[in-house]
């Protein structure tokens, strides 16, 4: 089968995202998957494009793509709406350093068409703790930028608010969150917000899952989510992830004390951001009904060792 061969994909939406999509967005959700059709065809209308099968599937459709020029691409599909506008805008900025460059897009819509990275192995395939750090430390050298003093990205206090839905959802309580975590998160988020020193334009989702290899620079980002936040925020998605069943708690700490000495980070904020973040991503699994809440329980009580 020839390169071109291979680009004759009719692309689908697995059950698995569909479910996603549904219980992250409702009927908006519903209303897309019934257009999907439609909104594949305006893809090829407009940029020519054949495809290939689908990434597996996370919060959005992504798919390799051909444009008739030959370049390869990554088509990302969504429900329209913030989150799209800001990924756009944060790959605009970062034009291409340290992060995929944004070829088209038309957020308005939920259309994203995106520089192909291979061979697009994920951090993950780096067995180094020590190592994997470093790669990403570099590239959050390469993406940081100042926040921009207009726009359309929200701020990690604005994420600190979903905290107040929590409190909502469960008619003022916590629900499976111990009442007196939730109430530490909600003050340290408060104290964290009112010292924040210098704010950057982060990423806001940087974890092995979200750094590639490539060939024009050894690894790239992608999937940004764009959020105003001082840098010891930034390195928060990295260290929640890809942890192992025993002593994550030590795990976070070493990367804590790597990312620190690196970039210049102060310990402490680092610890304080990430016991917050810990629990407002655990409400998250709650209000998206995802897979994962026990897990990130678990990383809750152990970051709030590392508090003390």
């Amino acid at each position: 089968m020839t390169e071109k061969e291979s680009y004759t994909v009719i692309p689908e939406l697995s059950e698995r995202l569909k479910q996603t999509i549904v219980g992250v967005h409702r009927e908006r959700g519903t209303e897309w998957i019934a257009g999907f059709g439609e909104l594949l065809r305006h893809c090829e209308e407009r940029w020519g494009v054949r495809w290939r099968e689908p990434y597996p599937p996370s919060y959005h459709f992504v798919a390799p793509v051909a444009l008739p020029d030959g370049t390869e691409a990554a088509l990302k599909l969504g429900v329209p709406g913030k989150e799209l506008l800001a990924e756009a805008e944060t790959l605009r900025i970062y034009a291409g350093q340290g992060a995929a460059r944004l070829l088209e897009a038309d957020p308005e819509r939920g259309i994203l068409l995106i520089e192909r990275l291979k061979p697009g192995r994920t951090l993950h395939s780096v067995p180094d703790d020590e190592e994997a750090v470093a790669i990403a430390a570099g590239i959050m050298r390469k993406i940081a930028r100042p926040a921009p003093e207009r726009g359309m990205f929200p701020s990690t206090a604005d994420w600190a608010g979903g905290l107040g839905k929590l409190r909502l959802h469960f008619h003022g309580g916590t629900g499976p969150l111990p009442e007196r975590i939730v109430e530490r998160a909600e003050k340290l988020y408060a104290a964290m917000h009112a010292t924040v020193r210098q704010p950057l334009l982060l990423h806001g989702d940087l974890h092995h899952g979200n750094m590639l290899s490539a060939e024009r620079e050894p690894w790239l980002a992608i999937d940004p989510k764009g959020v105003i936040g001082e840098a010891e925020y930034g390195v928060v998605q990295f260290l929640l992830n890809h942890l192992p069943e025993q002593n994550a708690g030590k795990v976070i700490e070493r990367r804590i004390g790597q990312f620190a000495e690196e970039l210049a980070l102060d310990k402490i904020r680092i610890v304080s951001w990430t016991f917050c973040h810990t629990v407002l991503s655990a409400w998250w699994h709650i209000e998206d009904n995802s897979p994962g809440f026990e897990a990130a329980l678990q990383t809750v009580h152990a970051v709030e060792e590392l508090l003390g």
